[in-house]
């Protein structure tokens, strides 16, 4: 055997190559510690000293820059994506996102993908599932929710190690049109004031224009919530949409929700996980005076209702005390804007105008962002560009009502 065929003993820790008795030449590298406190060594083998010497360096290269993939079996997209979805993300996203999550898991990326070992998924790949997703009909939305929770998932496979780079963040994103953002107008708004003022629960609808809490916040404050002295609101809590199981054995022919005998599986609230969302938010005077009048009516109710009255302490209660249903309240808002003769909207664009309003007054950013339970100064920027047009509309009117006048004033003398 020759002189660089024969096997040298390295230091410990040291890498090394040599040939063996199979006629192929080998490397062994050590990359780590094992979970047992062992060295994790690691082998390659390869037909020429060259190739070995190759796969040596670039197994050190991994090792340096901490891309090593852990040892045991091989995690496959879908097992992977099983493991997150079932064990990891329930710990830190509400129950909505987590609906978002299983869809965009079990209905597009575990059948697409699945079956690709994860350390050897490639952004092509990816890219190409997009293309599929879409030339099958799936909207750009819905290809852009599927992105996001893919990113999500293998951020966390990078983070423990068992993937060195994510590719989902190397892809190219499906593009996404963003939605147009259209804020009722001040008149709009006074109408929607004005006809709430004939139903019931009508500071809900004062508070969802003026202090843009979401549907679910609103609906999950109670009394305890609210300072009326010091004229403070505190957002704790946010009201579920129920899902349901059926209470028949599922022989009853509908759907769950449909059941007679059905019953719910979800909390009729959850805490506000993220510490944005968990805020105090100021009151206007003259809400703080509607608050006053619709405790009163409550009050009424609650004598009305005698011993049929669930002391619950709802802000937004119903005539016996509780809490109002998400599809209620949504019926509602359809009404009040049918009465108001207002344009049709969503719930959601009471809270876009919010937004807008302060923005428009100079409300730092920063402070906007607090008010609203944003996290991400992304957020505040999407309403931006819609801001800066409004200012500049404004500014035409001022032009045009000044010196146009004057210019024509002008031209008479």
């Amino acid at each position: 055997m020759g002189d660089d065929k024969k096997r040298t003993r390295q230091p410990n820790g040291r890498s090394s190559i040599y040939f063996g008795s199979d006629g192929k030449w080998h490397g062994r590298v050590t990359v780590g510690i094992r979970d047992d406190g062992k060295p994790d060594r690691r082998h390659v083998k390869r037909k020429t000293k060259a190739e070995a010497a190759e796969a040596v360096r670039n197994l050190e290269r991994q090792r340096d820059s901490h891309t090593v993939r852990k040892p045991g079996k091989a995690w496959t997209v879908k097992t992977w994506l099983t493991h997150w979805i079932e064990n990891i993300a329930p710990l830190s996203v509400g129950e909505n996102t987590m609906v978002g999550y299983g869809v965009a898991v079990r209905k597009h990326l575990i059948p697409g993908l699945g079956a690709h070992r994860l350390d050897r998924l490639r952004p092509e790949h990816i890219e190409r599932f997009y293309a599929r997703m879409q030339a099958n009909g799936s909207k750009p939305a819905t290809a852009h929710q599927v992105h996001r929770t893919f990113r999500t998932a293998l951020n966390e496979a990078v983070r423990r190690g068992h993937l060195g780079q994510n590719p989902v963040r190397l892809a190219k994103a499906p593009r996404l049109d963003e939605e147009e953002i259209e804020p009722y107008t001040v008149e709009e708004v006074r109408r929607l004031l004005v006809a709430a003022e004939q139903r019931r629960n009508s500071a809900r609808w004062a508070i969802a224009l003026a202090l843009g809490l979401r549907q679910g916040e609103a609906l999950g404050l109670k009394w305890t919530d609210i300072d009326l002295a010091k004229g403070v609101l505190w957002v704790r809590r946010s009201r579920r949409r129920p899902k349901y199981a059926h209470g028949c054995g599922d022989t009853c022919g509908r759907k769950a929700g449909f059941c007679p005998q059905r019953r719910r599986t979800n909390p009729e609230t959850a805490d506000t996980k993220s510490r944005a969302g968990r805020r105090a938010v100021g009151l206007p005077p003259q809400l703080v005076d509607l608050l006053r009048a619709h405790k009163v009516k409550q009050d009424a109710e609650r004598s009305a209702a005698a011993d049929a009255w669930h002391d619950e302490g709802w802000l937004f209660a119903t005539k016996t005390g509780r809490g109002t249903s998400t599809r209620v309240d949504y019926d509602e808002w359809k009404e009040l804007l049918h009465d108001a003769k207002v344009r049709d909207g969503r719930l959601h664009d009471a809270r876009h105008t919010a937004a807008t309003v302060l923005l428009i007054l100079g409300v730092p950013e920063r402070a906007v962002m607090g008010l609203m339970g944003w996290s991400s100064t992304s957020m505040a920027a999407r309403y931006q560009h819609m801001v800066d047009t409004v200012r500049t509309s404004i500014a035409e009117q001022v032009d045009g009502l000044i010196w146009k006048q004057d210019t024509s004033e002008s031209h008479g003398r």
